[in-house]
């Protein structure tokens, strides 16, 4: 089974494709990662149909932790690259939109602590976004505070390019970890404390409505004045969302207004390998666009620092500090998003290589902030 997207057609499947196959078992390229060429197409209008592109988007969803080759897909509609200004609030948690939820899938091991999902949701291309914003989510039931009311908007940073993972601008896809609560007497869990709208998107069938609130967000939307530029982007856990929406718009997607040619340099601090996240992605990245792309792990649970202790996303950072710091100086970008826990450690060491640099990291923040290199979203 192969499969992918071009700019002529919003499928193309390989003749005998079986739809009753497990999405795990396909594979959408050849074993040099590019995409295959022996084709049966399906126009763009059978597979406008709402249940042909369910079952075609299904079918195409594994791309998501999947490899691309350098050769790029093509993406549609490419009117998507019109707007001057990102689309903002276009619903609102009084008239959301409904959505179809075409799929989760768990992208963590069986030794991971606690459990992430990819998920992607059609909006029939009506919830347009840019990269690095987010959709807000209203889980069904009652707001048990509010007990004539819904529950409150939950936002989730989406983890793909505004093409979605499917390439025609229908779709988008969430990385959603299950919040859940432990009794620290029993250490049992308790299912009344367990995060609304996290297990409602962790436990939906595709088929599943859901309602859609934004797009939202300014703060982590991609620079692409300069196509060469410096972008040093650090994650932790599922903050990882808006950092692989940019590297499938730089690496993946054939873009013909977005020709990166910079570096993009991603830290990504998890608990152990079992818990990396789109890990075949940037690893396939790496192989294919060494001279643009590094990416460097912090697995805690697994690495120790260079005092002995656990290795953190900001240990990783201060390893390379003075790297990151001359590239900060000519104008790069740095990025955060993640747990808000994780900026104090952050700010420390960045406070520390500073001083021990001679510079006075209140000021150095203040420039970073007033040029716009500077860009956080922690929740």
């Amino acid at each position: 089974m192969v499969y992918a997207l071009g700019a002529q057609a919003s499928l193309i499947l390989q003749s005998g494709a079986d739809p009753t196959l497990r999405k795990s078992t396909l594979k959408p390229f050849n074993s040099n990662g590019y995409l295959e060429k022996s084709w049966i197409s399906f126009s763009n209008q059978d597979s406008k149909s709402v249940s042909t592109r369910k079952w075609l988007c299904s079918m195409v969803i594994h791309m998501s932790v999947q490899q691309v080759g350098k050769k790029k897909v093509a993406v549609e509609p490419l009117d998507l690259e019109d707007d001057k200004q990102p689309p903002l609030h276009l619903y609102k948690p009084k008239e959301p939109y409904t959505a179809t939820i075409i799929s989760v899938e768990r992208i963590v091991g069986s030794n991971a602590p606690g459990e992430t999902c990819h998920i992607v949701i059609d909006h029939g291309g009506n919830v347009p976004y840019w990269e690095g914003q987010s959709y807000g989510i209203i889980p069904p039931g009652i707001n048990p505070k509010k007990p004539d009311s819904p529950h409150n908007v939950r936002l989730y940073s989406i983890a793909s390019t505004r093409y979605g993972d499917s390439f025609d601008g229908l779709t988008a896809s969430l990385c959603v970890r299950r919040a859940v609560h432990y009794d620290p007497e029993t250490g049992k869990e308790d299912p009344l404390k367990k995060g609304v709208c996290s297990n409602f998107l962790c436990d939906a069938n595709p088929g599943d409505l859901v309602k859609l609130t934004g797009p939202s967000g300014k703060v982590m939307l991609l620079p692409e004045e300069d196509p060469a530029a410096v972008h040093i982007m650090i994650a932790t856990g599922t903050g990882i969302a808006p950092f692989r929406a940019y590297l499938r718009r730089m690496f993946m997607e054939s873009v013909p207004t977005f020709q990166f040619r910079g570096l993009a340099w991603l830290f990504l601090g998890v608990a152990n390998t079992d818990s990396l996240l789109y890990d075949d992605e940037f690893r396939k990245y790496l192989r294919d666009f060494p001279d643009n792309f590094r990416y460097d792990k912090a697995l805690s649970r697994e690495e120790k620092n260079v005092s002995g202790g656990k290795m953190y996303v900001q240990d990783k950072i201060e390893e390379y500090s003075d790297e990151i710091f001359k590239l900060l100086d000519g104008g790069a970008h740095i990025y955060f998003c993640g747990l808000k826990g994780m900026m104090p450690g952050i700010q420390q060491t960045l406070k520390r290589v500073a001083e021990r640099r001679g510079d006075l990291w209140d000021e150095k923040l203040a420039g970073l902030k007033k040029n716009k290199q500077w860009h956080v979203e922690v929740y």
